[in-house]
């Protein structure tokens, strides 16, 4: 799919959509192949670049625009062009393109800011350096935190052997399980926000288990990078490419347009001026609007404003953003049918899934929400997981923050924590993978990473749901 088309598809989304098409599908008659596009699409994530790395590398948008006809093509046939124009423009519009939106701010702010200088990969600094960015996502987004420490982290590994592993638990708790704090860390925490979650709520009820499952994760990084760290002792070094050097930072603009992303995503949870307008069905609001435009004024001010140096030093691309933006643009289509299933609820294909997370008599087991929550937010976006699951729960906030608060946080440690399970769990996972082989260093295959996660993230989880449910 070529995202320069992208406006142009959006366009003709809504002039082919009727008047009177406004009402979403009905997932409780969609049969489970409605899920094979979107199956189809993970397995090529997962095993095209093991399998035809070349033919992947240099055409996984056209893979993943096939995967994506696959869907509207014969849903068009089925259920009428103005159904799925519809839904394509709901999805794209009102998700995808916000989603997208946000992560190009923080990609473009984010590789801006330089750190000068270098660091000595060791087991202290490196732990020192997940601890720091695990904080700090809950504050600038992991998208964020991810995109501003990954690249001082590469440098201060580059005459490393064995340092796969660093940036595999980056990835679990820089770009996944610092984002527990605040619904600025992780977009289905801003989602809740937005469905008037209070934004204190989650920094009460998240801090525990956050602060549990960080300290596990760290104190096994450490154990494991010393163990690398001394079986590099008895070989030769290698030559470092960035040697040692006092530290300093550049780009510092960087950081008040960091801010400024922070704002504009407050603003629009917390400014309801009430205004929006009715676009073929689509309700747009004007504090959306207004949050997306800023977002983009902050992105082209950092285009400007940062010294050409700084980006230069960084290494910085659009290839690592547009791999994202091509391979999430097929994800948001294909998984329409699935959310919708899943939101159809004991009437879907999924019933069973459902029924799980309640009683006969009805009260919710909340180690059943944390899973499947979980479970789907590792391979189905996490932000709209959550919705699905946020609404099961009876979808108002006012009575999960209080008397449903055990059952709310299930479903927020699910979402935010599981998105690290695979790479396509959570936007910036994928992010980091594209960077880190960007600099030559091997990163685990699609399946070998969620070998990582079953050995290091499963366990802990099965002791938060001992600990907390």
């Amino acid at each position: 799919m070529n995202l320069s088309r992208l406006p142009h598809l959006l366009a003709g989304a809504l002039l082919l959509l009727p008047a009177l098409a406004q009402a979403s599908i009905n997932g409780g008659e969609l049969a489970i192949a409605w899920a094979l596009p979107f199956a189809g699409m993970l397995l090529s994530i997962a095993l095209l670049p093991l399998l035809a790395a070349n033919v992947w590398h240099h055409h996984f948008g056209k893979i993943a625009a096939m995967w994506s006809l696959l869907f509207i093509v014969p849903f068009a046939a089925s259920h009428g062009l103005g159904a799925t124009a519809y839904e394509m423009a709901h999805t794209l519009v009102l998700e995808y393109v916000p989603f997208i939106i946000l992560l190009v701010s923080l990609f473009t702010v984010a590789g801006g800011i330089y750190l000068r200088g270098n660091l000595h990969g060791s087991p202290l600094l490196n732990t020192g350096f997940l601890g720091v960015g695990t904080l700090l996502a809950s504050f600038t987004g992991t998208t964020g935190a991810a995109m501003l420490l990954i690249r001082p982290l590469l440098r201060a590994n580059d005459n490393r052997r064995y340092k796969t592993h660093v940036f595999v638990f980056f990835i679990f708790l820089v770009a996944n399980i610092g984002g527990s704090l605040t619904p600025l860390g992780d977009p289905p925490l801003f989602l809740g926000f937005l469905k008037g979650v209070g934004f204190g709520w989650t920094m009460v009820h998240m801090l525990a288990p956050m602060a549990l499952a960080s300290a596990i994760l760290l104190v096994v990084f450490y154990l494991l990078d010393r163990h690398y760290y001394h079986k590099e002792e008895d070989l030769p070094p290698l030559p470092d490419p960035t040697p040692d050097s006092r530290v300093s930072i550049e780009g510092t603009v960087n950081f008040a347009l960091l801010g400024g992303i922070v704002g504009a995503v407050l603003l629009s949870g917390l400014w309801k001026p009430g205004i929006s307008w009715q676009i073929a069905g689509l309700d747009i609001t004007l504090q959306n609007v207004v949050r997306d435009i800023l977002l983009l004024l902050v992105t082209v001010l950092s285009l400007k404003l940062t010294p050409g140096r700084c980006r230069q030093a960084n290494a910085f691309n659009w290839g690592p953003m547009l791999e994202v933006a091509k391979l999430f643009a097929a994800i948001f289509i294909t998984m329409i049918p699935v959310l919708a299933m899943l939101k159809a609820g004991k009437t879907g294909a999924f019933a069973e899934l459902v029924a799980m997370v309640s009683k006969p008599d009805g009260p919710p087991v909340d180690a059943a929400y944390f899973w499947l929550t979980g479970a789907l937010s590792s391979f189905l976006d996490n932000a709209p997981t959550y919705l699905v699951f946020f609404n099961l729960a009876g979808g108002d906030a006012a009575h999960l923050m209080h008397d449903g608060a055990s059952t709310l946080m299930a479903i927020s440690m699910g979402a935010v924590f599981m998105g690290a399970n695979s790479y396509i769990g959570n936007a910036p996972n994928f992010m980091v993978k594209a960077i880190v082989e960007e600099r030559g260093v091997a990163m685990p295959s699609f399946f070998a990473y969620i070998g990582w996660a079953c050995a290091f993230l499963i366990p802990t989880f099965v002791l938060l749901t001992f600990v907390f449910f």
